[in-house]
C-alpha cells in the first residue's frame, strides 16, 4: 500500500487538544484515517458512511474483508438512521452502560451501512471524552476497529498503534494509555434470545440484571462481531495457554518450560501467583482481574519487544472480567490449549 506521512499529536493536556481533534475530524470527514483512544483500546477510524473510506481501514490493517466493523456514534445519534428497528433490551441496554464499552448489534436498514454482518450493524457510543469529541467534530458516524495490524494484540497505547500502522493512517491521537485495556462486550439483539458475541468489561451477570437472560454465543457461530473468526490478539512468539488450579497449572507450565527448546520463554502470570513459579523467567500481569485485563495486551506485545520465542500463559477463572480474559487468550493461543 501506498505510505502515508503519519501526523501524532498528544492530546492529554493543553487548551490545543480540542484543535488537534477538529484537525482530526475534518481528516475523516474527508475520507482518512484516524487512530483514537477509547476507554476499550484504540480504535482505527474512518467515516462510517462512505464506503471507500471504509475499506481503507481493511487495507491499512491487512484486515479479512469479511470481518465486520463497530460503529461508534455520540449521544443524541438517531438509532433509526442505521437499525431498522431498536429492540427494547437494547434500549435499556445502551441506557444502562452508554457511554461505555458496550456494542449493541441491530437489524441494519438496507444500504446505509457496508461492512457490517449480512443485513446487522454493530453501535457503540464509546465513553472516552476524546473520542466522543471526535465524533461530534467528524460531524458522522465512525467505523473503527482496533488499530492494530489484524491478528496481533490491540493496542492500548499510542505506541502500539504506531508500532503496528506508522506510515498507514493519515494521523494517531495520543491520549494515554486506555483504562479498561480490552475490547467492548458486544450483545447481538438480532436473534429472538439476547446473546453476547464477545465478552468484555460489561460481564454476563450485569446484562442479565437489566434484560434477563442472556446466552453466550458458542463456537462456529456466524461471525456477526469483530474477534469471533479469526486468530486475534497473538503475539509472534509461540503461544501455551494453560487453564486450572493455579497449582496444577504452575507444574505443567514448569514441566513444559523444562521440554522447550525456545532460547527465551518467558510465563506470564498473575502476580499473587508469582511464587509458584520459583526462579522460572515470570511476566507479572497484576493482582487484581481489572489489572489482569487492563494490561493483558501490552504484555502481548511486550513479549515480542524483549524478544521471547515462546510463552506459557498461566489462565484465569472464566467469570466475570475473566470470561473475557480467556476469550482473547484462547484466541491468541489458537489450538495450544491445555486443561489440567
Amino acid at each position: 500500500m501506498l505510505r502515508i506521512d503519519t501526523v501524532v499529536e498528544n492530546i492529554e493536556v493543553g487548551s490545543a487538544s480540542v484543535d488537534i481533534i477538529k484537525q482530526a475530524a475534518r481528516i475523516i470527514k474527508s475520507g482518512g484515517l484516524v487512530a483514537f483512544p477509547t476507554e476499550t483500546v484504540y480504535g482505527l477510524g474512518a467515516n462510517a458512511l462512505d464506503e471507500a473510506a471504509c475499506a481503507k481501514i481493511y487495507e491499512a490493517k491487512g484486515r479479512p474483508g469479511d470481518n465486520p466493523l463497530i460503529v461508534h456514534i455520540n449521544e443524541g445519534f438517531e438509532l433509526v438512521r442505521l437499525a431498522r428497528e431498536v429492540p427494547p433490551g437494547a434500549q435499556a441496554l445502551m441506557g444502562a452502560f452508554s457511554p461505555g464499552p458496550l456494542t449493541v448489534i441491530l437489524p441494519a436498514r438496507p444500504g446505509i451501512f457496508a461492512h457490517g454482518y449480512g443485513d446487522t450493524v454493530a453501535v457503540r457510543l464509546p465513553g472516552n471524552m476524546a473520542a466522543r469529541l471526535l465524533i461530534h467534530h467528524a460531524g458522522v458516524p465512525i467505523a473503527a476497529p482496533s488499530a492494530n495490524l489484524s491478528g496481533s494484540p490491540s493496542p492500548t497505547t499510542a505506541a502500539h498503534v504506531l508500532a503496528d500502522l506508522d506510515g498507514r493512517v493519515d494521523m494517531v491521537l495520543d491520549g494515554g494509555a486506555c483504562k479498561h485495556g480490552m475490547e467492548s462486550t458486544v450483545v447481538d439483539f438480532t436473534d429472538t434470545v439476547p446473546k453476547i458475541l464477545r465478552p468484555g468489561a460489561i460481564t454476563q451477570e450485569m446484562i442479565a440484571n437489566v434484560i434477563g437472560k442472556v446466552e453466550i454465543a458458542g463456537c462456529g457461530e456466524a461471525a456477526k462481531s469483530p474477534g469471533m473468526k479469526y486468530r486475534h490478539y497473538a503475539p509472534s512468539a509461540k503461544m501455551t495457554l494453560v487453564i486450572g488450579n493455579p497449582a496444577s497449572v504452575s507444574v505443567k507450565i514448569l514441566e513444559l518450560l523444562g521440554q522447550s527448546d525456545a532460547k527465551k520463554p518467558v510465563i506470564l502470570v498473575p502476580t499473587g501467583d508469582k511464587a509458584l513459579y520459583g526462579e522460572a523467567p515470570i511476566m507479572l500481569l497484576g493482582r487484581r482481574i481489572e489489572e489482569v485485563t487492563a494490561n493483558i495486551y501490552a504484555a502481548l506485545r511486550r513479549i515480542d519487544e524483549l524478544g521471547h520465542d515462546e510463552v506459557f500463559v498461566q489462565g484465569v477463572v472464566e467469570s466475570g472480567l475473566g470470561l473475557a480474559v480467556m476469550n482473547r487468550l484462547r484466541k491468541a493461543a489458537g489450538n495450544n490449549v491445555i486443561i489440567v
